[in-house]
Formats: structure tokens, sequence, C-alpha cells
């Protein structure tokens, strides 16, 4: 039976077993995109902590992707050069090393969260965002300098993620996962609610999943074949019922798209959900976005990644063991413990969970 400690390979990259460290941004940048020691912590913590898959924060693909001027870049050489050492001290401790490649589209600009998370206006440090459609999201005061992408915006948009692709390849990451969830731009141009343009991105479903599939189809072009591609998505909106919104995206459209990006090569659906719009009424608790995986991997011939309240290796375990999900993607659960792997081999014990404390470390656990 396949449990939380057996391996997880994909294409001609294995994972050791099927825990992943989810992106979680850190805001701890330089100005310039490039990592700090806090990265190389950070990361190779959770990588020495028992994870088979170590992977970034939402890594910015141009400059004017970022969230805030303190996030992860991955659009000069030099970013691509920094990470270098990261990836491979992750290797070394046996885990595979993944990034998170993404745009922030109308959501970019803003302080850090401890800063108040509030636009920052060009003589703040701030820059011109990117939306579908910039008066489809209601930015309370104040909104950043924004305008409607446009086509020469798109060509450029894809073309980012690509050579961000190729960059990420050159650092020595093993999986490109594309971030289509969340609010962030990839996701503003899937939501009805966020893109209300009238040319060949906006309206249909086919029109609005348009730039995900040219994107995953440009970062699978340049990824090695033998490598695998993952597409993070918002399950839903979590907007369904709610007043003043006729339609938003649904599970029924991130089943469609996941069967879409799979016919393009994408290997595996990370889903999350929510983080179009503040009306939102998520679910909170324990599993709480598992269903949306669970129902993804039932009507897909695609891997899938469940992420939400995952907080008990018990808990993990059973996600596996119950065919619920492929990969259990551990958030804010690595931030309180950055040896959850290794205290859920403990927990779990048994030939299932074969996963040994490191050699220095072993004396505090015998």
């Amino acid at each position: 039976m396949t449990h939380l400690f057996s391996s997880l390979a994909l294409r001609d990259c294995e994972s050791p077993n099927r825990i992943a460290v989810s992106p979680m941004c850190q805001y701890s940048c330089d100005p310039d995109g490039l990592p700090t020691e806090w990265h190389r912590v950070h990361l190779g913590s959770r990588a020495v902590g028992g994870a088979g898959i170590v992977m970034t924060e939402a890594t910015a693909v141009e400059a004017r992707g970022r969230i805030s001027p303190y996030d992860l870049g991955i659009w000069t050489d030099e970013q691509a050069t920094a990470l270098e050492p990261i990836t491979d001290f992750i290797r070394e401790q046996g885990a595979v090393p993944a990034i998170q490649l993404a745009h922030a589209g109308h959501k970019a600009s803003k302080t850090r969260p401890w800063e108040g998370n509030e636009p920052l206006s060009p003589d703040e440090g701030g820059w011109e965002t990117l939306s579908p459609s910039p008066e489809a999201y209601p930015f309370e005061g104040e909104p950043p300098a924004m305008r409607e992408v446009d086509e020469t915006d798109v060509a450029d948009v894809v073309e980012a993620f690509r050579t961000a692709a190729e960059r990420s390849l050159e650092a020595g990451f093993e999986i490109a996962e594309v971030h289509a969830a969340h609010g962030y731009l990839l996701h503003e141009f899937l939501s009805p609610v966020t893109n209300r343009r009238e040319d060949d991105y906006g309206g249909s479903f086919e029109n609005r999943t348009r730039l995900v599939r040219e994107v995953t189809a440009a970062v699978r072009e340049v990824w090695p074949d033998d490598l695998p591609v993952f597409v993070r998505i918002s399950g839903t909106d979590w907007l369904e019922g709610v007043d003043g919104f006729a339609e938003s995206w649904t599970l029924e459209g991130s089943v469609r798209l996941s069967r879409d990006l799979a016919d393009l090569g994408a290997d595996l659906t990370d889903v999350s959900s929510g983080g179009l719009h503040p009306a939102q009424q998520a679910r909170p608790g324990p599993n709480n976005q598992v269903p949306l995986a669970q129902e993804i991997r039932e009507r897909v011939d695609v891997a899938v990644g469940a992420v939400g309240g995952i907080t008990q290796p018990e808990q993990a375990d059973a996600l596996v063991r119950n065919e619920r999900a492929d990969l259990v993607l551990v958030g804010r659960e690595f931030l309180r413990d950055p040896y959850f792997g290794l205290h859920a081999a403990d927990a779990l014990k048994g030939e299932d969970a074969p996963l040994e404390w490191p050699i220095q470390y072993r004396r505090s656990v015998q």
C-alpha cells in the first residue's frame, strides 16, 4: 500500500517520500531579488528535516511580478547563480529542490505583511502593476499604479516564464511549478471575477485559460523531458453563492483545466484555493482544501498534491494511504517545526517510515 514514506516518481525525478514543503513567501530578499542567508537556512533546514521535496517561495519571473520589493526573483542570471548553493545543499540532504515560478499581477507592489501589506506608489518604491481588468479588484484606499495587460505584455509574460524556467534549471532545480493560484496574475486571468476582457484572453473558459496554458507549454518546452512540471491552482474562488458574484472560478473549471494542462505535459496539479477576492468564504480547519484535490485526482489522469490544514503525521499519511492525494504539501506546520518529516517518521515508526535523523542529531533521539 502506498504511504507517506513511499517514494514518488514523476518522470525520472524521484522524491524519497510524499512530503513537500509548500511555497511560503519570506519577504526577506535584498531589493535585487537575491536570496539571503535566511533562504539558505530556511530551505536547507527543511531538507535536513525530512521533506522529500523542498520548494521555494513564489519566485518572480520579472521585476514587476514581485509581491513586495523583498521577494525572491529569477529574472537575472545573478539570481540564478545565487540560488545554486541552496539547491546543492537541498540535494545533498537527499531532497528534491523545486521552484515556484510566479507573477503577482495586480497584487504586486505592496509592503510586506508585517508592514501592513499596503499598495506602494512609485514614489514609495513601488511600480506599475499588470491586471487583466484593472477595475475588477476592490483595493482599499488608493490602488497601486495599474494598467490592463495588452498583447505585448502577454507575450512578455509568457517569455518571462520561459526564461525563468531556463535559469531555474541552470540553478539546479529539478521541479518547476507554475503559480496559477491565490489571486495572482494567472489566476486573475482564469476567474471571471477579475477577467472582464473581450479579446482572445477573456470571456469563454478557453479564452480565460489561454494564458495559463501558454505559460505551462512554454515552461514544459524548455524543461527537460525527464523532469516534472507542476502547476498550482486555486481549486475554487470560494465565491459560489456569495452575493454579487454570479460567476467565479469553481472546482468544475479546475477539473477541466487540470485535464488540459496534463495534456500539455504538466505532471502534477498542486491544489490550493482562494486568494482572489476579499469576499471569499473559505472553509477553515484540518484538510480544508483536500476535497478539492481529491475530486481532481478522481476525475483527471494526473498526480495531485493536497495542501491546507495538514499538521499531524497520521493525518498526512492517511491522505496518501486513502488515495486522496499523491503528494502532501505542508506549509505552516513546517514553519512551526522544520523537522516535521523526521518527527512524522518517528510518530509513524515501522518499515513504512524508514527516515532517519541526520547522524549529527541522532544522540538527541536515541
